[in-house]
């Protein structure tokens, strides 16, 4: 008998709504350093992470912010917060969270996350999973 496998053998696309065309090709391709695979206006920017597909859908306004959109998981969250402070990145502070002077901040389980916004307001982080290392 076989087990259902839902979408688990599947590769992933993430979904990000942008407004301002020219200025989030500009940050994820430049700034982020993805690669742009194609533009199809009015619909999508579309760019390779890494393998997955991330499609910036062109809209007229974004919908209301519920938290981090998008996110990398990092060997090495010190580094790579530091790689993308030199390439213009400013990271959020959040009053009520205990952050680092990189804006790192320490879950429960010992995985490390900081987050930037792009453009339009988007919440990105960065993060590193000691607790899934084997």
């Amino acid at each position: 008998m076989s087990q259902h496998s839902g979408l688990s053998n599947y590769t992933i696309i993430g979904f990000v709504t942008i407004v301002d065309v020219a200025r989030a090709k500009e940050f994820y391709r430049d700034t982020l350093g993805l690669r742009l695979l194609s533009e199809e206006p009015p619909f999508a920017l579309v760019f390779d992470a890494n393998g997955i597909m991330l499609r910036l859908g062109m809209g007229k306004e974004l919908p209301p912010a519920h938290g981090t959109v998008l996110g990398w998981q990092v060997p090495d969250i010190a580094a790579a917060a530091k790689d993308l402070v030199a390439a213009g990145i400013q990271f959020e502070r959040y009053g009520f969270m205990k952050q680092d002077e990189l804006g790192i901040w320490i879950a429960p389980t010992g995985a490390k996350v900081a987050w930037f916004k792009d453009p339009d307001g988007n919440i990105l982080s960065i993060s590193e999973h000691p607790e899934l290392k084997k």
